[in-house]
């Protein structure tokens, strides 16, 4: 199998983004590890491509034209991999914040993927997808995406939720190794590795973030499992490990 990193592009965010224990925002306290570009988070934003030889499965979507103009650039990532949008049959989300499902549609309003057949959703927020206008065209094809599922015979759901209500994270195995593709289990990668416990204002429920984040951290990095995360610094794959108070992020 072969998976391929894909950068949408980049979003930078206000520092009150993040949230200290008690949803209480940085101010003047902010680590000096954290880098700013003018004032701001910087955040990259990346989906995954899982090719098992036969067909692609696409783990997110990027932005399309739906927020930022630094984002929206799948396609042109997709044509430097040398991928052919044609083999993506599976979109599978980790969530349906705008910056991971409206990839769907180019800029100019063509399906981004034309022989797509299934597109798997969280089953708890299936409503919400359904919600968004601008997919309307996807609407019905939509299909609930349950923990355990398998997507493909190498990849698997995983119930991750916190960030948003459905977040799920999807573990792929070939050949004895395992990579877990995690969403947005971290945002600020030079702060929430050593500091896990430091939340996100958009995270939907702060406290269960926080828990699925020592937890599945602590599965990553104890079982030596690969991970991607669609806002670690792209190309966002790497190995963790512990530290006396913490993890660490070693990038390959």
């Amino acid at each position: 199998m072969t998976v391929t990193s894909l950068r949408d592009g980049y979003v930078d965010m206000p520092v009150r983004r993040l949230r200290q224990p008690g949803d209480k925002p940085f101010g003047d306290d902010l680590p000096s590890q954290v880098p700013l570009f003018d004032g701001a988070l910087r955040l990259s934003v990346n989906a995954f491509a899982i090719d098992d030889g036969e067909e692609i499965t696409l783990i997110d979507t990027g932005s399309s034209n739906a927020w930022h103009p630094t984002m929206g650039f799948l396609p042109q990532a997709l044509s430097e991999a040398r991928i052919a949008v044609d083999r993506i049959r599976t979109v599978a989300f980790t969530h349906t914040h705008l910056d991971h499902i409206h990839g769907l549609i180019l800029a100019d309003g063509r399906a981004g993927f034309p022989q797509l057949s299934r597109l798997l959703v969280p089953r708890a927020e299936l409503d919400m997808f359904r919600s968004v206008a601008r997919l309307g065209r996807f609407h019905d094809q939509s299909e609930p995406l349950d923990p355990g599922q398998r997507p493909s015979a190498n990849i698997e759901a995983v119930a991750a939720s916190g960030h948003e209500i459905g977040h799920t994270c999807f573990r792929v195995t070939s050949g004895g190794e395992t990579l877990l593709v995690w969403g947005d289990l971290v945002h600020v990668p030079s702060l929430q590795f050593e500091r896990p416990d430091i939340t996100w204002e958009f995270d939907a429920d702060q406290e269960r973030a926080r828990a699925t984040r020592l937890r599945i951290l602590a599965l990553a990095a104890d079982n030596a499992w690969c991970i991607a995360g669609a806002h670690l610094d792209s190309p966002g794959v790497g190995r963790i490990s512990r530290t006396e108070t913490g993890f660490r992020f070693e990038p390959l």
